[in-house]
């Protein structure tokens, strides 16, 4: 047995089921839990205040609950190499555990301190490993169906018994480190408390009431609390893969209804997605720069930088765009309903790059992956693996009232609509001039117009991508 080893911390920010840690534990008779605040990570553009904010309001309720256990967090910055080589100096260290991560940044950090240090890396950030989910001659799916065909078959011999947090963790005497940085949350009004034990009270409060059974219906409502809002605790593995699995796996089991079985499996079947874009990047990471489709590379897009700061901006004159993109500037959250109307208005109406898009989300997002938040972007701009057809294009107006049927999503969130009648509240524009008075919203006044007409770019749209097609055949 080692006499110390390090638990580096990277996306698993929980004591419960943390192979990474259960490893270091068993193998050694000291663990020092470390986390390093990596200058790549926290002063990237793509990563905003919000997202810092809880991660470090995570680390705080981590480290609290170490030193219940006899441990603490030592926290350093700088680049990776450099800070674990030099704590392996000071410690007399002899191994690394890790949890896997499979960013094109976590795999080149990883590799580069292999290199120097020995390094055990444990488990995933997903469900299970991309190596794992495999055809038979060995080389991955790059369609969702069969992906998940060949996930279910090999999900029983993946679930373990989730492990339980350490009574005791056995930490050598305190080690020189850093103040972790603040995280005042209330100044960012975020929607989610950090942590191990929050998340799992969301996962309990979810599987345990009527949502999961009714998410099948509910989950596209933007209007209602229909989804589990546990991406943030997953981002960061506030709660492990595998505890959302089993839960949900459980209550599959539990149901007597077809219907509220089906809303559980529907859940689960988001947790595959998860895995499906893990393994996307993992195999292709060359999706986070270009096209997975090849020949929809040389989209001839117009990038209008006016017409895209006002979707950023949430002025583009269709309330449910503009409600949705006022959520994640707001709170670093957007229902995923909301995401894809914005994504595919971005993209599908305005004609601008998915990439700009993909590139905003990612700095707002509290949840925001890069696996999850690139493929979902590219599955709506019609250029990812998937076989969602190029030619599917939302219209704004009608998911409007498809799925905030009665404005109530619009009207949280574009407080200047807040008067409108619901017969108007998806189409503003349609008020006459007497009505705009009465309610007090004028259209260009007080609301702006909408910035393109829908017909048009959905035509406009076809054209591009089809010449985008015969121009690479």
């Amino acid at each position: 047995m080692a006499s110390t080893s390090i638990w580096w911390i990277r996306r698993d920010l929980r004591l419960s089921d943390n192979q990474a840690l259960s490893a270091a534990i068993q193998t050694s008779q000291q663990v020092i839990p470390v986390f390093i605040v990596d200058p790549f990570l926290v002063d990237s553009a793509r990563t905003g205040p919000k997202r810092l904010a809880f991660l470090w309001g995570g680390l705080h309720i981590l480290e609290q609950a170490l030193r219940q256990r006899g441990s603490y967090l030592v926290v350093r910055s700088g680049i990776p190499e450099v800070v674990l080589k030099s704590l392996f100096e000071e410690t007399g260290t002899e191994k690394i555990y890790a949890q896997a991560d499979f960013s094109a940044y976590a795999r080149k950090r990883d590799k580069k301190v292999s290199k120097k240090l020995p390094v055990a890396l444990v488990g995933s950030s997903g469900f299970s490993h991309p190596e794992r989910i495999l055809k038979k001659d060995g080389s991955p799916y790059t369609v969702f169906t069969p992906y998940k065909k060949r996930w279910m078959a090999e999900m029983h011999s993946l679930l373990d018994r989730l492990a339980p947090a350490p009574e005791t963790i056995q930490t050598p005497e305190l080690i020189k480190g850093e103040t972790l940085p603040g995280h005042n949350l209330s100044q960012y009004n975020l929607p989610f408390k950090p942590g191990e034990m929050e998340a799992k009270k969301r996962l309990g409060k979810f599987t345990e009431s009527d949502r999961i059974s009714e998410y099948g219906q509910f989950r596209n409502r933007m209007d209602l609390p229909g989804t589990s809002q546990l991406s943030p605790y997953l981002r960061f593995g506030m709660i492990s893969s595998q505890q959302a699995v089993q839960s949900a796996i459980e209550k599959m089991g539990s149901f007597s209804r077809m219907e509220a079985k089906k809303g559980a499996e529907t859940w689960l079947n988001e947790l595959v997605w998860r895995d499906f874009y893990i393994s996307i990047l993992y195999h292709y990471p060359d999706v986070m720069n270009r096209s997975f489709r090849a020949n929809l590379r040389d989209i001839a897009w117009v990038n209008n930088r006016w017409e895209f700061e006002r979707w950023c901006e949430g002025q583009t004159g269709f309330p449910v765009v503009d409600a949705g993109m006022r959520q994640l500037v707001q709170t670093g959250w957007m229902h995923n309903r909301a995401r894809m109307i914005t994504a595919s208005f971005l993209v599908k109406d305005l004609l601008v790059d998915w990439r700009w898009g993909e590139g905003w989300f990612m700095k707002h997002l509290i949840d925001g992956d890069p696996a999850a938040n690139n493929g979902g972007w590219q599955w709506t701009a019609g250029t990812g693996t998937d076989a969602a057809p190029y030619f599917r294009i939302f219209n704004p107006t009608t998911q409007g009232l498809k799925f905030d049927p009665k404005g109530d999503y619009v009207r949280k969130w574009v407080t200047e609509l807040n008067n409108v009648p619901t017969k108007y509240i998806h189409t503003p524009w349609e008020m006459s001039a007497e009505i705009q008075n009465q309610v007090g919203c004028r259209i260009g006044v007080d609301y702006p117009e909408r910035i393109i007409d829908h017909k048009f770019a959905r035509q406009r749209t076809l054209d591009v991508y089809n010449k985008a097609k015969v121009d690479r055949s």
